[in-house]
This record gives C-alpha cells, sequence and structure tokens, in this order.
C-alpha cells in the first residue's frame, strides 16, 4: 500500500477534520452540559458581598470545574449570541459555588463578582476529549 500525495493526503486531513470535528465538539458539549462540567481558568479582579466580608477587590487567577448545571447555561448563553462580559455573571456564580462556597459547605451567603478580566478560558473535562469552547 502507497501513500497518497501530500496534496492529496493535505486534502483527505482537511475533509475529515471538517467533518469529524463539529461532531466530537458536540458530543463534547452534550457530556459537558450533562454529566463532566468543565473547568473554567480565569484571571479577573474578584469583589466579594458577605456578612463580615470586605468587599475590596484584587487579582486573582483561579482555576476550578463547573457543574453540568452551570456549562448548560454557559453553553445555551453562548449559543444564543451572548458576549463574553454577558456570560461574566453566570460563570462568577459558577466560581463561587464550586470556588469559594465549595457547594454551599462553607463562606455561607457569600457571593463573588468579578471585573477587570484579563483572561478567561474554558476546558471540557467529558472523557477523552478535552478542548476549548
Amino acid at each position: 500500500m502507497t501513500a497518497p500525495q501530500k496534496r492529496l493526503q493535505a486534502a483527505l486531513v482537511v475533509e475529515t477534520e471538517s467533518e469529524w470535528q463539529p461532531q466530537v465538539r458536540a458530543q463534547a458539549r452534550e457530556r459537558a452540559a450533562t454529566s463532566g462540567g468543565m473547568s473554567v481558568e480565569v484571571t479577573a479582579y474578584f469583589g466579594f458581598t458577605c456578612t463580615g466580608s470586605s468587599d475590596n477587590s484584587r487579582e486573582r487567577q483561579i482555576t476550578t470545574d463547573i457543574s453540568p448545571f452551570y456549562v448548560k447555561q454557559v453553553l445555551a448563553l453562548q449559543d444564543a449570541g451572548a458576549t463574553e462580559e454577558e456570560l461574566h455573571p453566570i460563570v462568577a456564580q459558577a466560581i463561587t459555588d464550586s470556588h469559594f462556597t465549595e457547594w454551599d459547605t462553607r463562606a455561607d451567603g457569600l457571593r463573588a463578582d468579578f471585573t477587570a478580566v484579563s483572561s478567561i478560558s474554558f476546558r471540557f473535562r467529558s472523557g477523552r476529549i478535552h478542548g476549548l469552547l
């Protein structure tokens, strides 16, 4: 068996990826929204609202997993054409729940908001499929 010419090989790769990638991405999105969740990494100024806490914000870099409950909301907003700024409140709530209050096991009533976002990225956690949104 001989290898195809380089141009043909490149064309086959492009065509295969154009068919395969959307399906893989759709499957990863579905798993993330139903069972797998996602990981979010954000660098921003975080401020807090809570009894007895300071609302002075400071820059933090946080990487945390977010539950399928929030993933579903983020993906729906993204599919509806939401801007990155429009996603901030739901992402801030997801980070509050997973990182700061550890699913309501501490810091009762805390709410984190972020501003001046330097970077934000999401990664799928489902199975062996990982990638940016």
